[in-house]
């Protein structure tokens, strides 16, 4: 298997196939290289419903009601925001097994426009009650994220991304709930989703030459979130910077500042990279989109730099 977000789901899917005859994939005519083998091994396990999501849903649920475990599976906001209404009044509200993949996340799909770009998707999606949300940031994590939402009852939400920070990680260690650590540091810790976990790990090795250790978390699990990585965060480095390759208003960067105010943890600096309240107007490659709007490995660099001088200025004597 390539080392790549989608072909490490359809690991899992395989897997899981071979040994639960319950279990259907829907796509919504979307998938072409990845899904033909399983489609010939697993003929009555899968589905291509064509570009109708909110059909795709609908029909997900009539299976998932008759004992189906499904996964569905479209690109950027289709299987999401598109059929909304479906995933909250069909699949949430009867707590039916669904669990939806989308691959694109963030500006994954960055030269198709804004249509395409999934920057409110994980804001708009933990809003509804009982969903669990994955969002891996390596092909590990994606692997995990299939197994892990089998076993989880209810809707579940596996927000890929075509890029990745590549770490080799067993998949038995990678668990709904629990975040994980990308790299180990002791003086702020940066909190990822997704991909962009990649921009991280630049940052974090460029401010290293600078004696800024940082701590790099992929919040693989955003939903239920890991309390006591943030718990640790906050205690053991100076602060925290989150990292999202979407809108900041209701995303990641929000899960983590309600998560510390829920339980009295006050970081010393506590600052948020994202889209900053708006669409993503310009078009370009996932790499172009991130620096275009400020949350690269350099921007990164920058805040984190700022943001300890201005720490180091407030704790000077006067």
């Amino acid at each position: 298997w390539r080392k790549d977000m989608r072909d490490a789901l359809m690991k899992s899917l395989f897997v899981l196939a071979e040994k639960d005859s319950n279990l259907m994939l829907l796509t919504g005519d979307l998938g072409y290289g990845v899904f033909e083998e399983f489609e010939k091994k697993y003929p009555k396990q899968y589905l291509n419903v064509g570009v109708a999501e909110q059909n795709m849903m609908g029909v997900a649920a009539g299976l998932a009601l008759e004992g189906k475990i499904i996964f569905t599976y479209s690109i950027g906001n289709f299987p999401t925001l598109r059929c909304l209404e479906q995933i909250r009044n069909d699949a949430c509200y009867h707590e039916l097994n669904i669990n939806i993949i989308a691959t694109g996340g963030g500006f994954s799909y960055g030269g198709l426009g804004m249509s395409h770009h999934a920057t409110e998707d994980i804001a708009i999606m933990r809003a509804l009650p009982g969903i669990t949300i994955l969002a891996p940031s390596t092909s590990d994590e994606s692997e995990a994220g299939v197994l892990n939402l089998y076993k989880a009852n209810g809707v579940g939400y596996l927000r890929l991304d075509k890029s990745k920070f590549e770490n080799t990680k067993s998949i038995e260690d990678i668990s709904v709930g629990n975040a994980n650590v990308l790299r180990r540091g002791s003086d702020i810790t940066l909190i990822v989703v997704g991909g962009i976990a990649e921009e991280a790990m630049k940052a974090a090795e460029i401010l290293s030459d600078s004696n800024i250790e940082c701590r790099v978390l992929s919040l693989y699990s955003v939903k239920p979130i890991d309390i006591d990585a943030i718990k640790s965060a906050c205690k053991e480095t100076y602060g925290i910077v989150t990292i999202e390759e979407g809108n900041i208003a209701g995303g990641m960067g929000a899960v983590i500042s309600e998560t510390c105010m829920d339980h009295g943890l006050k970081p010393r600096i506590f600052s948020r990279l994202g889209l900053n309240n708006e669409y993503s107007s310009v078009v370009g490659s996932q790499s172009y989109l991130r620096a275009y709007y400020k949350f690269d490995f350099k921007n990164i660099v920058s805040r984190v730099k700022f943001l300890i001088d201005n720490q180091k200025q407030a704790n000077e004597p006067v």
